[in-house]
């Protein structure tokens, strides 16, 4: 596997990676505001709750549903860091056995398959 590919795949996985976190801050942000929204159930006049139903602005977040979303989001957050520890250290494997290459050639920094810049 070359290191190249390995470093491209590893930007792939960050990208995932931030995609879903951010879709798990949205599950955690709803049910901050559903908990906002039972709250405020309390303190309202049976009518205005019932009004601002009407509208949608409250109840229109299925905890259940975040919640499960939630879990599901973590569980596959998890896996995405697992399968980037494993790319992160292959990547590094394969970094090494390129610089044990370039120090069999005696020029550090240097594959050993590498060509010599062309003249212009």
């Amino acid at each position: 596997m070359r290191a190249v590919d390995l470093a491209i795949y590893a930007d792939t996985l960050a990208g995932e990676h931030a995609a879903l976190a951010a879709r798990a801050e949205q599950a955690r942000s709803r049910l901050r505001e559903a908990a906002i929204e039972w709250d405020a159930r309390g303190h309202l006049q049976p009518r205005t709750v019932k009004q601002l139903e009407s509208l949608g602005i409250l109840g229109g977040i299925d905890e259940r549903t975040a919640r499960t979303e939630l879990r599901r989001l973590e569980r596959a957050l998890a896996a995405v860091e697992e399968l980037q520890a494993w790319v992160e250290s292959r990547l590094a494997d394969e970094r090494d056995d390129g610089y044990a290459l370039s120090a069999c050639s005696g020029q550090r920094g240097v594959s050993a398959t590498s060509r010599p810049p062309s003249e212009s």
